[in-house]
């Protein structure tokens, strides 16, 4: 078990005090009405894969979460990348829609634009605002957050109670929190200092000193297990038997795909194997006091008679990758270990130990925790889905059977002065010159289940828009391509489907699949490689 972190006297100070002005502006009718509404924890956790056994060590969160609820097996991002798919989660849409493109300020990552266009509507503001939820968040937010050309860390988003964000991109020492709007500085002294401890230590809190008036919204976001994978000290010498899985796409070429994966070098060299199955290992170890957070948020709701009236979700931003097509560490690309994620659920009316198979996406987290609250979904501009009849187990739900998957990668006109010799526009290298991302991987896919099928289409905004198909009930690790042997009927109404998704926001993104008895189809609408394109990821859409 983690040392504890001893909350400091401010923080407390400012949670006791809140609740008495709370109680003092509500009718007994209404806290006996909020009382009764559900409360609501997120857990959100940073570059934690599902496919290559990320959930593995987490024992404990397993034991309290998944088997005291619901697990959902196909569970995927809009957006491969953290500040995309976390700007998902917040506001229920596609990135074509909050137009949040990658981690960058100019792809509108907590810059201005995304603070007054977006950030009113996220669903912690409207639970604040519509639905009186005390809200609490704690952890990473946006990768850009307190940058200086973004009003820096005294940017406190609307629809928060209580804010302790952390100042950029994940770390688990030497950082600085912005405390409601003030800065605070932490250094590397395990004991006060370990950013998940002080993560759960403030959660606690929270739940120590909140309003017992008002139904709460809790988001943890951990940097677990994100680079650079520091683990606690007492977990430093876990999992030493442990390397990355040597699934069958693993140190292979990527024969057949986009030209930044071709451009892996095959094998590996042993220096990066050592390093992707070092880094595999300490992601591991960082999880464990993500464990044992759990554990304790856990408890004190049990402790404090609230567990059995709130919900935990607890999931990633996205995937990741070690070794895949000889990619040595990153995310980004649209394969199943980058887009696929964890996401367990345990709450009220939720059966215990269950699976659910549904294709679900993170944009469907804010318009459920919305539905859970109460709040009318039809007064949302959100893409997603309430997942809330899938969670009580409704039989006669009528679901999705594609989702889109959207990324604008993030390299630039210039070469990499390290590898000149694969010219302009990459980034994200490794010293042997493995590039992890380029400015034309900018891409989109259906992802698409149903009876009949379990496949993916993409198209790259390319000179060449190519693509790539995958029929993953025959080839799971979608090793082969098969864009140039599937059929052209197929292709076409991907083609069109991809289009459609591309273009569509709110209830046009919930439409009938191809694979849908309800979908129609123009056979004049043929696939071209050179026909008009969908709306594209550009500086346009800034």
């Amino acid at each position: 078990m983690s040392p504890a972190v001893s909350p400091t006297v401010s923080s407390a100070a400012l949670l006791r005090a809140l609740p008495l002005a709370a109680l003092l502006l509500l009718s007994p009718a209404q806290t006996a009405r909020q009382a009764r509404r559900p409360n609501v924890v997120l857990i959100l956790t940073d570059d934690q894969d599902v496919c290559l056994g990320g959930m593995t060590p987490l024992k404990k969160t397993n034991a309290l979460i998944a088997q005291m609820g619901i697990t959902f097996t196909n569970a995927y991002v809009a957006s491969a990348l953290c500040c995309p798919s976390r700007a998902s989660i917040l506001t229920g849409k596609y990135p074509h829609n909050h137009h949040v493109v990658n981690n960058t300020l100019e792809g509108n990552c907590s810059s201005k634009l995304w603070q007054k266009i977006q950030e009113p509507y996220t669903f912690p503001a409207l639970l604040k605002a519509m639905c009186g939820y005390q809200t609490f968040f704690a952890g990473k937010y946006l990768n850009e957050y307190g940058a200086e050309d973004a009003g820096g860390v005294g940017h406190v988003p609307p629809g928060w109670s209580f804010w302790y964000a952390l100042e950029k991109n994940s770390k688990y020492y030497n950082y600085t929190l912005s405390v409601n709007g003030k800065a605070r500085r932490h250094g590397e002294n395990y004991s006060v200092d370990y950013l998940t401890d002080v993560l759960a230590n403030m959660s606690l809190d929270f739940l120590e000193y909140k309003s017992n008036f008002e139904p709460f919204f809790m988001m943890i976001s951990t940097p677990a297990p994100h680079s650079p994978w520091t683990p606690a000290p007492q977990y430093t010498k876990s999992f030493q038997n442990v390397s990355a899985p040597r699934n069958s796409n693993f140190n292979i070429h990527g024969k057949n795909k986009h030209w930044l994966i071709r451009q892996a070098k095959t094998p590996m060299t042993n220096s990066s194997i050592q390093f992707l199955d070092d880094a595999y290992r300490k992601r591991w170890q960082t999880l464990l006091s993500v464990d044992d957070l759990v554990e304790k948020l856990v408890k004190k709701l049990e402790v404090n008679g609230e567990l059995d009236n709130t919900y935990i979700f607890y999931t990633s931003d996205n995937g990741f990758h070690t070794g895949q097509f000889s990619l040595p560490i990153d995310k980004r690309q649209l394969y199943e270990f980058d887009i696929k994620v964890p996401l367990l659920v345990r709450g009220p009316g939720i059966k215990p130990n269950q699976t659910n198979k549904m294709l679900v996406a993170n944009i469907d987290l804010g318009p459920t925790i919305l539905d859970i609250a109460g709040y009318d979904l039809n007064k949302t501009q959100m893409d997603g889905m309430s997942l809330l009849p899938l969670l009580r187990g409704d039989r006669n739900v009528t679901w999705r059977s594609d989702f889109l998957v959207e990324y604008q990668g993030e390299g630039y006109n210039g070469t990499d002065p390290t590898c000149p010799g694969l010219g302009p526009g990459v980034t994200h290298c490794f010293p042997d010159c493995v590039c992890e991302d380029s400015y034309n991987n900018t891409y989109a896919c259906v992802r698409t289940m149903s009876a009949s099928w379990d496949l993916q289409y993409c198209e790259f905004d390319d000179r060449e828009v190519f693509v790539e198909v995958y029929n993953l009930t025959a080839d799971p690790h979608q090793i082969n391509n098969i864009a140039k042997t599937i059929d052209q009927e197929i292709l076409e109404k991907m083609n069109y489907r991809l289009m459609m998704l591309q273009s569509c926001s709110g209830a046009t993104c919930r439409t009938p699949g191809v694979f849908d008895p309800r979908y129609s189809f123009n056979p004049r609408l043929m696939f071209s490689h050179h026909g008009p394109r969908a709306r594209r990821f550009s500086t346009q859409l800034l």
